[in-house]
């Protein structure tokens, strides 16, 4: 039993049909042909054309068969039921109603144009051609975003792996090499530390007596290059802890969710573009006061974030890193990380973080559990690419050149594909005025076809001379089957 739903991307997967008792099976037995058309709800109007029947199948009460007569081919009569002359009558024949909807007389009422049989039949050639090609742009567009996306990755292990920045190299030999400045990071790193718990007791209300506190620095442990892939000359390996800090979310109460206030970050806002995405959707607030008693956990511009949970590793949505834009204020939920370098820009780190390099560290991480979590303490140990300062910046703008592009050329993409659906129903819309294909006069004309169809009554009357192409019902009594 054929039911609307089996009918999915222009296709019937008949091992899938179900099966049913029907008290008059041969009337209502589909064949190669039939067309069978949906009569309710969203689907109204959308209709397949049965090629083959592989076994006795019926149709059911939510589909209308409609039989084409000898004067329209069935592959005519198919296409014309995607065309947008089509979907106009079809829109107006069911709008207004809560449940749109058509039966198998206001279906018989639509009217379609009827050219030449013959005519019919290269229509439907010629439409046939251009939809093959449409289908080989379609699948050639289909394909670009997951090139773009491995060009991507390739450019950014290659950067990493010191390729993008070979020639530099070559033309710069007396950089200061990264050992050093990781020498002089370790060093800011406690300054900044030291700030940090200075700006925490002043807040508090406290004055150290002495320098004792500073001695609760703890120096972040050198990463264990064991194992690790070589590096260029002038690059050496490090571990996150010792460029940088990390720093996780609070658990801020969802129950104190708010119209309006302070928003609230949480893993559903960091685009896998880089950037931080704000929807109405999205989008959680919290009251001011939040931000006031916890500053700390206020997130500006320009500073990476992490995120430290998700659901499975699709989409690199565990450790997704992104940037925050200008302007950006928010307060720094639970289970997202703020990672803030030392010595190098977010920027450099951003492309890090995104690069295979980092990602082949997260896919080690998988627990086989459904949730799936990073800690802080993991992000720490990262081993990290370090480079010399210079060739971080030169890097960067190298970077961001290549993979502007590639956005580009993903966009271009993007807009052909959506452009699709627009030519395809151009191309029908063409077909159906008569422009579509050439006219032959020695075609028998529309209307002395229906007439001979008809009988001696039929259309071509008081002498009048028989036109070449002629408009009908979509189908007469004798051509429409109701459904069971």
């Amino acid at each position: 039993m054929l039911r609307i739903t089996d009918i999915q991307d222009n296709r019937v997967d008949w091992a899938s049909v179900p099966r049913c008792e029907c008290d008059e099976p041969a009337k209502h037995l589909l064949v190669a042909g039939d067309i069978v058309v949906a009569r309710t709800g969203a689907t109204t109007g959308k209709s397949f054309l049965l090629r083959e029947v592989p076994e006795p199948a019926v149709f059911a009460s939510y589909l209308i068969r409609v039989q084409p007569s000898t004067s329209v081919t069935g592959e005519y009569l198919a296409s014309y039921m995607q065309s947008p002359t089509y979907w106009a009558q079809i829109t107006t024949v069911s709008k207004g109603t809560a449940q749109p909807g058509a039966n198998a007389s206001i279906l018989g009422e639509l009217e379609l144009p009827l050219p030449p049989l013959n005519e019919q039949r290269r229509i439907v050639a010629k439409l046939e051609a251009l939809q093959a090609r449409s289908r080989r742009a379609r699948r050639a567009l289909d394909a670009v975003p997951p090139l773009l996306e491995k060009l991507r990755q390739s450019i950014l292990a290659a950067a990493f792996r010191g390729d993008l920045t070979k020639d530099w190299r070559a033309k710069h030999k007396d950089v200061e090499p990264a050992s050093k400045l990781l020498e002089r990071i370790r060093a800011e790193r406690r300054r900044k530390w030291e700030e940090a718990e200075l700006a925490k007791m002043k807040a508090k209300g406290k004055a150290p007596k002495d320098d004792g506190w500073k001695a609760k620095y703890k120096e972040p442990d050198p990463v264990d290059a064991t194992g690790l892939p070589g590096l260029p000359e002038g690059w050496c390996w490090a571990a996150w802890r010792e460029v940088g800090f990390c720093q996780n979310g609070r658990a801020f109460p969802s129950a104190e969710y708010a119209a309006s206030g302070v928003k609230l970050l949480r893993p559903g806002n960091l685009n896998v573009s880089g950037a931080l995405e704000w929807t109405d959707d999205n989008t959680k607030r919290m009251p001011v006061k939040w931000a006031v008693e916890f500053p700390e956990f206020i997130v500006g511009p320009d500073e990476l974030l992490l995120n430290l949970t998700a659901q499975s590793l699709k989409d690199e949505f565990l450790g997704r890193v992104c940037i925050s834009g200008p302007g950006e204020k928010c307060l720094l939920n639970q289970r997202i990380a703020r990672l803030t370098p030392v010595g190098l820009p977010p920027s450099y780190w951003l492309w890090f973080f995104k690069s295979p390099n980092f990602r082949s560290y997260v896919d080690t991480l998988n627990t086989g559990s459904l949730i799936q979590h990073m800690f802080t303490s993991q992000v720490d140990a990262a081993a990290v690419p370090l480079m010399p300062a210079a060739e971080a910046t030169h890097l960067v703008n190298l970077l961001e050149a290549k993979l502007a592009t590639i956005r580009a050329l993903s966009g271009v993409a993007h807009e052909q594909a959506g452009r699709m659906p627009d030519l395809e129903r151009a191309t029908l819309a063409k077909a159906f005025r008569g422009e579509l294909v050439p006219q032959d006069p020695n075609d028998e004309p529309a209307e002395v076809m229906l007439a001979r169809i008809r009988g001696a009554n039929g259309a071509v009357t008081n002498g009048a001379k028989p036109k070449r192409g002629s408009r009908k019902n979509l189908s007469s009594p004798e051509q429409r089957s109701d459904e069971p």
